[in-house]
């Protein structure tokens, strides 16, 4: 697995795998990127160069943990696309990836030939998604059977008097069997401190990127899942309209891993905007 020194000589990993020009995909979590796999196939029209964010996967521990946080996790972004020799990436972030990608394409406007949204998280632009819109979401699968704990662990979290997160599971995937549960299983985050330190004080600065967004020649694509509670159709819209030259797709069955949930469909929608 290839590796190259981040800024502060913190030594990152990262894995090639399909054909075709090179897309920088950013993970979520911060959990190890193997949970993306070959994006449901998109390895077939793309150079997939997935990176394994420091702490996570085969990247080192930081001795500083601050660096976890995540505008500090933009320059390693950098620093791999300064590694691949690139004058400018393809950027493809998922879930809280997502943040990282769009920090990046406000920090570095000029490095980004095409950016791609995934499911995405929208801290970053100060885009909240409220109890109530993840709750009127989640009552569209009241049908499914496994909807009455799961509705019950998320009215508990909204509410803020506890709840079970790992009963929520179904409610992030299309389908519920037992390839997903397995998914679910194995792209849980297992750096605690990483996901802690993400989110900290000073790691978002929405106002500076929405109007740096404003001035990206890039084309962008948003693409989220119909049921997705996590980022759900209606604020990633308004997420899209940040942007001068974004396109906003909803997934149809999808939830919060659109190429799980229907391969063909993710693959089309990215491929085409890919080019």
């Amino acid at each position: 697995m290839p590796t190259f020194c981040a800024p502060d000589g913190t030594r990152l990993a990262y894995r090639e795998t399909g054909r075709g020009a090179p897309l920088v995909c950013v993970p979520g979590g911060p959990a190890d990127s193997a949970y993306l796999g070959d994006l449901g196939g998109l390895s077939a029209h793309r150079k997939l160069i997935v990176l394994d964010l420091r702490g996570t996967g085969r990247s080192e521990l930081p001795e500083d943990a601050s660096s976890y946080r995540c505008d500090r996790l933009v320059d390693d972004v950098e620093a791999l696309r300064a590694h691949l020799g690139l004058p400018e990436i393809d950027l493809l972030g998922h879930s809280a990836g997502a943040n990282i990608a769009t920090q990046y394409a406000a920090r570095h406007p000029a490095r980004v030939g095409r950016l791609a949204l995934i499911a995405p998280g929208s801290r970053a632009v100060g885009i909240a998604v409220t109890g109530e819109e993840r709750r009127a979401l989640a009552r569209s699968r009241e049908g499914e059977p496994w909807f009455p704990a799961a509705y019950a662990a998320l009215e508990a979290i909204t509410r803020g008097t506890g709840g079970d997160w790992d009963a929520l599971a179904p409610f992030f995937y299309g389908r519920w069997d037992e390839e997903t549960a397995r998914h679910h299983t194995a792209g849980q985050p297992a750096n605690d401190e990483a996901v802690a330190r993400f989110g900290a004080e000073g790691a978002f600065t929405p106002e500076a990127t929405r109007a740096a967004l404003t001035a990206l020649a890039a084309p962008v694509l948003l693409l989220a899942g119909e049921f997705d509670l996590n980022s759900p159709p209606a604020p990633t819209a308004e997420f899209a309209g940040l942007f001068p030259h974004a396109t906003c797709v909803v997934q149809p069955g999808a939830a919060h891993y659109p190429w799980l949930d229907d391969a063909d469909r993710f693959v089309a929608a990215t491929a085409a905007f890919l080019g």
